[in-house]
């Protein structure tokens, strides 16, 4: 398993990314709503790059959707699914995360 940091490092209602894990390509953020944390794969469907236009910026300005830089394809918080933009009816690619003793854990081979 790999820890991502502790649930309260990131503020609620606030995305934080990671870099990709060792011998890895691709990034992944967490979304943190109350108690639960959604982690996905930082890479949009659409064209394959990086969701974020700057350092933890995942969100649309009142935190209800998670928003691609490149071509501002809107995504469900809870479930990854694009429901405006070019790739409506994709998703993301979702990654199993475990909160133990307050730290996000995923599998360590996670977005490679």
């Amino acid at each position: 398993m790999r820890a991502l940091c502790r649930l309260d490092e990131i503020p609620d209602g606030g995305a934080r990314g990671f870099p990709a894990a060792p011998g890895g390509f691709t990034g992944l953020f967490a979304v943190r709503q109350g108690g639960q944390a959604f982690v996905y794969v930082n890479c949009c469907p659409h064209v394959g790059t990086a969701l974020d236009w700057a350092r933890d910026r995942f969100l649309s300005a009142d935190g209800s959707r998670i928003v691609c830089a490149t071509h501002g394809a809107q995504f469900g918080i809870v479930d990854g699914v694009c429901t405006a933009g070019p790739c409506v009816g994709d998703r993301l690619e979702t990654v199993p995360v475990r909160i133990e003793d307050g730290v996000l854990l995923v599998r360590a081979d996670a977005g490679l």
